[in-house]
């Protein structure tokens, strides 16, 4: 058996003019994030850890900003695409393990269903005949520091165990 893990990072700012996507959940009553598509950071974090740890082509490559096709697109749909192209070339996710940072809004009462969200997206790529993928999602606060501390956006860091065999 063979593995691979893969490290994910996203960073958005906030803009109110849009809805808050994170982890294909919407949260009603916050800022949503500045993005081409619906700028799901979680959902773009997860797919360049699953697309780096089997060497394709990062998120920003396959589904470039500014490609019309994209604009304002469900970056949990993407997932999904990204996990059938990651067992198109043979893999297999074992886990996926996310940091959310942001100050605001509170996280804690989406998490469930962010983690329902992603395990659904990531499916596709589920070990054969064997359990599914395992999904974690934790909220952390910059405590004031840096941009994300500031209130001014989100950052999420997305780390994922691959296997083929």
């Amino acid at each position: 058996m063979t593995s691979r893990v893969g490290l994910g990072f996203d960073v958005h700012p906030f803009d109110e003019r849009r809805p808050l996507v994170l982890g294909g959940v919407t949260i009603e009553g916050a800022p949503g994030l500045a993005g081409f598509s619906d700028a799901d950071a979680v959902a773009h974090a997860v797919a360049d850890a699953l697309l780096g740890s089997v060497g394709l082509p990062d998120l920003g490559i396959l589904f470039p900003a500014g490609d019309e096709r994209y604009r304002d697109a469900s970056s949990i749909e993407l997932l999904r695409e990204v996990a059938e192209r990651v067992v198109a070339v043979g893999w297999w996710i074992v886990n996926v393990d996310v940091v959310v940072a942001a100050e605001r809004p509170p996280l804690a009462p989406h998490l469930e269903a962010m983690v329902a969200r992603l395990t659904e997206a990531l499916t596709p790529a589920r070990r054969p005949l064997g359990e599914g993928v395992h999904v974690s999602v934790k909220p952390k606060r910059g405590e004031g520091l840096g941009a994300v501390g500031r209130g001014e956006g989100v950052a999420v860091w997305a780390v994922a165990l691959l296997e083929r065999g």
